[in-house]
């Protein structure tokens, strides 16, 4: 069973040294506690099965970080963003183990939510471009234009030659 320590919970009982529980994993909000309070020993980046993972050395104990919702190891496609991660929260020093690094075992996911959004998007683009097209058309047609009065007429007479038409 992994447990998740709580920073500000434990904080009192490690001063007093009454804390002995093994932890295993740590999430985002704990490790940035962590770094705050100047408690992070070391941090060591390795290369797993999917990405890279962090291992966190605080005290005499070793965390992974974990995703937030899932609980599951957090892994970074790129190390590019793990970098910019650590150094968003205060880690400028680190060591890497790359020995179990893959390039093709790196997986992408799809997301068929964002392509449909993306689609829709680029849908609305277009009609929006035809619109404005079909906009300045109308303006720069020489034709005088019609007030709403005398369009109202017009539709009005059209619409009633339909109707005697249908009877």
């Amino acid at each position: 069973m992994q447990t998740i320590i709580d920073c500000v919970a434990c904080e009192p009982l490690i001063s007093h040294g009454l804390l002995f529980m093994t932890t295993e994993t740590i999430d985002h909000s704990t490790l940035v506690k962590l770094v705050e309070n100047g408690a992070v020993n070391a941090a060591h980046i390795s290369a797993k099965e999917g990405g890279w993972a962090i291992q966190i050395e605080h005290g005499s104990q070793t965390h992974s970080l974990v995703a937030q919702r899932s609980q599951q190891i957090r892994l970074f496609k790129k190390l590019e963003t793990l970098v910019i991660y650590l150094q968003g929260i205060g880690i400028n020093h680190f060591d890497v183990d790359a020995s179990g690094y893959d390039p093709l075992q790196i997986k992408t996911y799809s997301r068929p939510d964002r392509s449909d959004a993306m689609k829709h998007a680029h849908e609305a683009a277009a009609y929006e471009e035809w619109f404005r097209k079909q906009v300045q058309a109308s303006i720069d047609d020489p034709r005088p234009s019609v007030s709403d009065e005398e369009a109202r007429r017009i539709f009005a007479a059209k619409r009633d030659a339909i109707r005697r038409r249908t009877r």
